[in-house]
């Protein structure tokens, strides 16, 4: 039988762990002792950059007097709102009822909140999500059959598409 011997590794509790400015013992002279590398030196700042940390701070020193004052500073003033953003201002401004707008609005995100839970666990279920997508596939296919493959059948599903789409916009 073959003898095995075993070495075993510690890590000293020296002080050459945790301070770097210790001095290193060399691998030869100390087998046992782990050192950790040092960090190289921080990068030196380059002035090519188009700001620096300096004018940064001013530029935010000046906001928050600004603040202060009660003025507005001159890059929050000068910036304009995207379109979208004043249509729905316009558009919460013409409402007359804020507080059953905010309600319907919650009640909506609490109902998908509510439905995205529920198909998740109709999903979890073993035989369900795969009747599921039978059922999906064949209504997909009775769908095709009688409203897209004949020329006839199209025009009727645009115009019926068109009427219903009339009928929430409006007629203009």
């Amino acid at each position: 039988m073959a003898s095995t011997s075993s070495t075993t590794l510690s890590i000293s509790s020296s002080s050459s762990l945790v301070d770097a400015k210790a001095p290193r013992q060399s691998a030869a002279a100390s087998s046992q002792c782990v050192t950790l590398p040092t960090l190289p030196p921080p990068p030196v700042q380059s002035q090519n950059r188009p700001w620096n940390t300096t004018a940064y701070c001013r530029k935010i020193a000046r906001n928050v007097m600004a603040m202060a004052t009660g003025e507005a500073p001159a890059e929050v003033a000068t910036t304009e709102l995207p379109e979208i953003v004043k249509t729905i201002q316009e558009a919460w401004d013409q409402v007359e009822d804020k507080y059953a707008v905010s309600s319907l609005a919650v009640a909506g995100v609490v109902a998908l909140w509510g439905s995205t839970g529920l198909i998740s666990a109709i999903d979890r279920l073993p035989l369900i999500p795969g009747v599921l997508e039978v059922v999906g596939i064949g209504y997909t296919g009775w769908f095709a059959y009688k409203n897209l493959i004949f020329k006839p059948d199209r025009e009727a599903l645009v115009a019926k598409i068109k009427a219903t789409y009339s009928e929430i916009i409006g007629s203009s």
